[in-house]
């Protein structure tokens, strides 16, 4: 039995290497000598290869004999495809996916080796078509047509790919692989999940079908693979991986699955979304209902008006317009009455001139619907759940990636803004909380931003074939910027006092630096209307609106102000010689005298009970710790007082007050004014080297 077993194997590993080798030959006679007659030829191979897996009889599949080696053929053919992806469009055609492939890898889970193998060739055949052309859409006419036929092979294979059965395989697989210990997992096992990650991405990244114009509240072959997954327990799984720190190597890919799994999705939309319709929703869909009454309406009108009388429209009459020459020295005559004369119009059989193709305006990638109820449902629990265990961890680590990411010419950087903007907004409309997002909120990421804009920016300029894809993602960290600035208001309008000085010391970094405040001036000068979309400028300007209300409040009376530069006087050298004998200089007042003269008009202020002006004692740009600053702000206050800026110097003094309440420094909370007054006058003497 074992010998009949090793030729038995042995036969099929021949007839795999004559199938390969037959195959091969005739790919190269096919393009040496491209006609009809050698397509023929490869479509015949690729027939017989393909009857070779095997057949359904209604109910079951039964497997050939070298079914296996049927599949790795089908992968090394995929492999060796031409430059017109023959072989896979061929394939495409065929409906393989949909007819064997499917069945086999719903029946036959069991067997373990052809089921991993299978799942080689689905991920194959589903790899986006942007990816198959190198991220760039082919302009030759044939070649684009060849694109668009693997297009609508994906949507059928994403339409086939809509069933929980599939996914439940799929959860089942990778419940028996996490349930093994992370260090006895084997490499072997990795390759499965990082396979099984790859082809959740490769179904949801299928672009919708333009002819299946899905209406609100319907839903769409995307929402059908969303509810699949949902049902078969997929996504429990991708939250046990992305709260897992063991885990750690697919967070990247896991946050590119939902940023996949939601782009349809509007943030603020589905944070209000519950079980009854919002008052928004309804006065949306009755105005849109009434816009559609409307046109019919119109139509009707136009098609009654149109056939109502009896004559030509040509036969209404002849009319002269006044004051307006023909091409001869007679009166211009036409044969509607215009009411106005801005109506004549003269380049209606014009033909238009063609626009290039550089010169076209992107196209906005962005469409926003509201999907089925139920669906929303879900992802709003999905979207909840996220940010409550999973979101700052993921965050962490995708930032680290997106650091070491100095080319950028990955779609991790574009994962991670994307990401940002959408919980951001989501956890803003849902219940603001700031330690669900707290390490998204920080200078240092608006600096990542701010370098992300920049190299978005450079790539468009100097990487012209790929114009959309970085106009794509320079929009996504436009975004991702706005949604801060957003962050930041409501941070300013929470009742707790914390979250209020840490957007303070957040403002103040990112108005004080020239980096962070020119990042949106420099956006302004560098739009391109011809490679940015109508939706960028949009956003720009709603920015802009927002950068410069929160720099006017932030700059507002009794606030800090915000100093750009300061312009130092030169000081002119005098010409003449320094004289040896100098004037006796008088001498200074002592310290006591000039309090003797201050005291009164410092006991004024501080009886007068007035409104003193708020002082920040410390410098939040530093590097300095602010409990390092208290000796600094003591100097202050002595200064101040010595030239005789009481109000400042009380407001300063009690400032510190409350930022230093420690040892009584500045005097305790409760101190009288009596005691206040001679704590000024302890610093007003003191030794603290200044003048």
């Amino acid at each position: 039995m074992g010998n009949n077993k090793k030729q038995h194997e042995r036969m099929g590993r021949v007839k795999s290497a004559n199938r390969i080798l037959s195959f091969l030959v005739l790919f190269h006679l096919a393009s040496k000598y491209p006609n009809a007659i050698m397509a023929d030829y490869m479509s015949a191979e690729l027939a017989a290869t393909c009857a070779a897996l095997g057949y359904y009889d209604g109910k079951k599949y039964y497997l050939d004999e070298h079914c296996l080696d049927v599949i790795k053929d089908l992968i090394k053919y995929l492999k060796r495809d031409d430059d017109a992806h023959s072989i896979r469009r061929y394939l495409g055609q065929t409906k393989l996916l949909q007819s064997d492939l499917l069945k086999i890898f719903i029946q036959h889970c069991n067997k373990l080796e052809l089921w991993d193998v299978l799942l080689r060739l689905i991920i194959n055949l589903t790899s986006p078509a942007l990816l198959i052309y190198n991220e760039q859409i082919p302009m030759d006419k044939t070649m684009r047509n060849f694109y668009l036929q693997i297009i609508s092979h994906l949507q059928n294979y994403k339409i086939a790919l809509a069933d929980d059965q599939i996914w439940t395989i799929v959860n089942n697989r990778l419940t028996n692989i996490f349930s093994i210990d992370n260090m006895e997992r084997g490499e072997e096992n990795e390759m499965i999940i990082e396979r099984i990650l790859a082809l959740i991405r490769n179904v949801l990244q299928v672009p919708p079908d333009e002819n299946e114009k899905r209406t609100d509240n319907d839903a769409t072959v995307h929402d059908q693979v969303l509810f699949a997954l949902h049902a078969s327990g997929i996504v429990d799984i991708l939250l046990f991986i992305a709260s897992s720190a063991k885990e750690q190597q697919y967070h990247m890919q896991i946050l590119e699955i939902i940023s996949l799994m939601l782009r349809d999705q509007s943030a603020s939309q589905l944070a209000s979304a519950g079980l009854q319709r919002s008052t928004i929703e309804k006065e949306k869909d009755e105005a849109l209902l009434l816009s559609i009454r409307q046109k019919e309406k119109l139509e009707k009108f136009e098609k009654l008006k149109k056939y109502a009388g009896a004559r030509h429209s040509r036969f209404g009459g002849t009319y002269v317009l006044q004051n307006m020459k023909a091409i001869g020295d007679n009166q211009m005559l036409c044969h509607k009455p215009y009411e106005k004369v801005e109506a004549v119009e003269f380049n209606s059989q014009k033909t238009k001139v063609k626009k290039p193709k550089n010169k076209l305006p992107i196209q906005d990638s962005t469409n926003q619907r509201r999907s089925a109820l139920s669906i929303r449902l879900f992802l709003k629990e999905f979207c909840v759940e996220f940010l409550n265990g999973v979101y700052n961890p993921v965050m962490r680590y995708a930032k680290s990636c997106v650091i070491s990411d100095v080319q950028c010419d990955t779609t991790e950087g574009s994962c991670y803004l994307w990401a940002l903007r959408f919980f951001m907004e989501f956890n803003r409309c849902y219940k603001f909380q700031v330690k669900y997002v707290s390490e998204t909120i920080s200078t240092e990421i608006f600096y990542i931003i701010q370098r992300q804009m920049d190299q978005y920016y450079e790539m468009i300029v100097t990487d012209k074939k790929r114009i959309p894809i970085w106009s794509y993602r320079l929009h996504l960290a436009l975004e991702a910027y706005k949604e801060l600035l957003h962050t930041l208001m409501a941070m300013d309008k929470s009742p707790d006092q914390d979250i209020r000085e840490s957007s303070k010391v957040i403002k103040s970094n990112v108005f004080y630096v020239p980096e962070y405040r020119e990042t949106i001036l420099s956006q302004l000068l560098n739009f391109d209307e011809f490679k940015m979309s109508r939706k960028y400028l949009i956003d720009l300007v709603t920015t802009t609106h927002i950068f410069l209300k929160m720099l006017e409040q932030f700059c507002a009376k009794g606030q800090r102000s915000l100093i750009v530069q300061k312009l130092k006087k030169k000081r002119h050298k005098s010409k003449k010689q320094k004289s040896i004998s100098r004037k006796e200089e008088t001498p200074k007042p002592s310290l006591e005298n000039r309090w003797d003269d201050l005291a009164r008009e410092l006991s004024a202020v501080m009886q007068d009970g007035g409104s003193m002006p708020e002082m920040i004692p410390f410098d939040a740009t530093l590097d300095t710790p602010v409990d390092d600053q208290k000796s600094d702000a003591m100097k202050r206050i002595q200064k101040l007082l010595r030239l005789k800026h009481f109000e400042n110097a009380v407001g300063l003094l009690r400032a510190c007050r409350e930022v230093w309440p420690e040892n009584d420094s500045f005097g305790r909370a409760d101190i009288p004014p009596e005691e206040e007054f001679l704590a000024l006058r302890e610093i007003f003497f003191a030794d603290l080297g200044g003048e």
